[in-house]
């Protein structure tokens, strides 16, 4: 098992919306940068392949996952993991918002947005499927990727549920805009404070990469970090277009994960059957129980 350090990196950006052919060009400067820069991994931002109102050409900009512009990002990727966002087309003509890590000329791993924001000025429910599973994937020796997408973050069980699948690194692609929610919520601090509360809480690394301009409306504020496992962050990215980096020893999580064992002490049969009563209790209009 290799014990040397991970090298990753965060590269925001602007995407054209609706753009693939014009974002294809976008990822690929961005992919010979983290290389030159010899990244193990590099993270690019939410549906990084179309823009945040990339869904309103949904029909123009979604691709199946065997899209021969996925596999040409995935051969300039070589051996550096590279994770994409993009506009899946899946069976049945179902539309996810979704991102890929691309590695070795191949898709190593996909997820699909669970947690479809519709509220303020966010649509997604108008236009995606929602995503059903949360799973990891192996990185390298002890280290094993977790990948969330943006709102994902913001429904801790499914942060929970990615690191009692083993990952000892989260991966946070964001597509975060300051007017997004409303005028009395501020999206940079809360996503500084979500991202150092993970990383403390699970002692592993998070990174979480958001993007950059403006589209329709919405300002996005760049803020990419690089968070370590004791919550301190150890690179942070401004406003502007810019790759961060930082090397991450497994050392520290083990360290991290003694002085705290969140994901050992995590009790999930307790969970699975106070979750079960739960929604069974729910399931029952309070007219037809009977409490006695």
């Amino acid at each position: 098992m290799s014990r040397d350090p991970l090298k990753i990196g965060a590269a925001q950006f602007a995407s054209e919306i609706g753009d693939v052919d014009a974002n294809i060009d976008r990822h690929l400067h961005w992919i010979a940068e983290g290389r030159a820069a010899g990244l193990d991994m590099l993270v690019l931002p939410e549906v990084s392949l179309t823009g945040h109102h990339g869904a309103e050409h949904l029909l123009d900009c979604a691709m199946k996952r065997t899209d021969p512009r996925l596999t040409r990002l995935a051969a300039a990727a070589g051996p550096m993991a590279t994770v994409v966002g993009f506009i899946e087309e899946g069976p049945g003509a179902q539309f996810y918002n979704a991102a890929a890590v691309l590695q070795g000329g191949r898709m190593v791993h996909l997820h699909r947005k669970v947690n479809l924001p519709t509220y303020g000025l966010l649509e997604e429910g108008k236009h995606y499927a929602q995503g059903r599973f949360v799973d990891t994937w192996e990185i390298d020796g002890d280290w094993r990727g977790g990948l969330l997408i943006c709102a994902d973050a913001w429904n801790p069980a499914l942060t929970h549920l990615a690191f009692l699948h083993g990952a000892t690194l989260l991966t946070v692609p964001v597509s975060s805009g300051v007017e997004a929610v409303g005028a009395d919520f501020d999206n940079p601090a809360g996503w500084a404070l979500t991202v150092r509360f993970y990383a403390m809480m699970y002692g592993a690394p998070v990174v979480m990469v958001n993007r950059t301009g403006r589209e329709k409306g919405l300002t996005f504020w760049g803020g990419s970090r690089i968070v370590d496992p004791f919550g301190r962050e150890i690179a942070v990215a401004g406003e502007g277009e810019e790759m961060i980096s930082a090397e991450l020893d497994y050392a520290v999580v083990r360290k991290a994960r003694h002085l705290l064992p969140t994901v050992r002490d995590s009790n999930m049969s307790l969970v699975l059957r106070e979750t079960g009563r739960l929604v069974e209790r729910l399931g029952v209009p309070d007219f037809v129980r009977d409490d006695n």
